[in-house]
């Protein structure tokens, strides 16, 4: 079986083929020009993608859509967390978080799977963390900066793109791969 990634992540690609390789799935990195929908919820858009994508290519696809979840600005900016990126960054976050003491914040990866044909099934996972009051560190990008994962108390940002991996959960993967062995 083959799955179409439509991503020009490769790390993206690694994860996966790391996950389902061992089910003879092989995972085929695509690009290709896919509407990204404005939605309330992340899987909302990881679903259009991806379905989108497998009606384009006529095949298997996987789309991965993620966002940050900041539950102290009621859940914002969660599905538009490029656009955020992209208008008033990571500075703008710190700002609006300026003087409030609840951190905590998430990270929301969903998976989709659109086996051509079908519609789109989704898998979540939830890497953990706080928001640091200021930005720190030289590696990654953007919400890399302030971003600190549970167990640690550096952002993202302190780790080189070799260590950064191991604090993401990998929960989706793992439900994919066993939604997709129970298929066999």
């Amino acid at each position: 079986m083959k799955i179409n990634y439509i991503t020009t992540n490769q790390f993206k690609v690694l994860v996966a083929q790391e996950h389902l390789g061992p089910l003879g799935i092989e995972i085929e990195a695509k690009s290709i020009d896919c509407p990204e929908i404005q939605a309330d919820t992340i899987e909302e858009v990881a679903k259009f993608s991806s379905k989108y994508a497998s009606d384009f290519l006529h095949e298997n696809t996987l789309k991965n859509d993620s966002g940050i979840v900041i539950p102290a600005l009621n859940g914002f900016p969660s599905a538009y967390s490029k656009y955020v990126d992209q208008t008033i960054g990571i500075d703008g976050i710190l700002k609006l978080m300026d003087g409030v003491e609840e951190r905590e914040a998430y990270f929301l990866e969903v998976l989709a799977y659109t086996e051509y044909g079908k519609e789109p099934v989704t898998f979540v996972s939830k890497t953990e963390g706080k928001l640091a009051k200021v930005k720190s560190g030289e590696f990654g990008w953007s919400w890399d900066f302030i971003f600190i994962p549970n167990g640690v108390d550096k952002t993202l940002g302190c780790y080189p793109d070799n260590e950064r991996w191991k604090f993401w959960d990998n929960t989706a993967y793992e439900q994919l791969y066993n939604y997709l062995k129970e298929k066999d």
